[in-house]
């Protein structure tokens, strides 16, 4: 009972932002995936979290859609080359993505990830 009492009182004291990265954090834990502030380059990784942004980014010969996931740790830029839309990759969708991490503009990414669109509750 004061256990429940403690996390009533936790969840007060702290703000929506930090409350949703909590939950985001611990659905990525659940389903067995990294953590994005632990991704190194290189690594072969499993991560799942909600879609902050997407935006197509179109280059000089080749079109280019990129999001941002956010798994309450940290974000990873996922980056389809080739493709200027992919159907249910939209702003505040959960998605779970495996792929190699790189860099790119300073920020951690994913090539062509492969990807599981996740229910919307998740």
């Amino acid at each position: 009972m004061a256990n429940a009492l403690e996390r009533w009182l936790s969840r007060l004291s702290k703000d929506n932002d930090q409350i949703d990265a909590d939950l985001l954090t611990s659905s990525a834990d659940a389903v067995g995936a990294q953590h994005c502030n632990s991704c190194v380059q290189g690594q072969v990784v499993t991560v799942q979290g909600r879609l902050r942004a997407v935006d197509l980014k179109p280059a000089e010969s080749l079109a280019t859609l990129v999001a941002e996931l956010y798994d309450g740790t940290d974000s990873v830029d996922l980056v389809w080359l080739g493709r200027r839309s992919i159907p249910g990759i939209e702003p505040g969708r959960t998605i779970k993505v495996r792929g190699r991490i790189a860099q790119h503009n300073g920020n951690k990414c994913i090539f062509n990830p492969d990807y599981e669109l996740r229910p919307v509750h998740a």
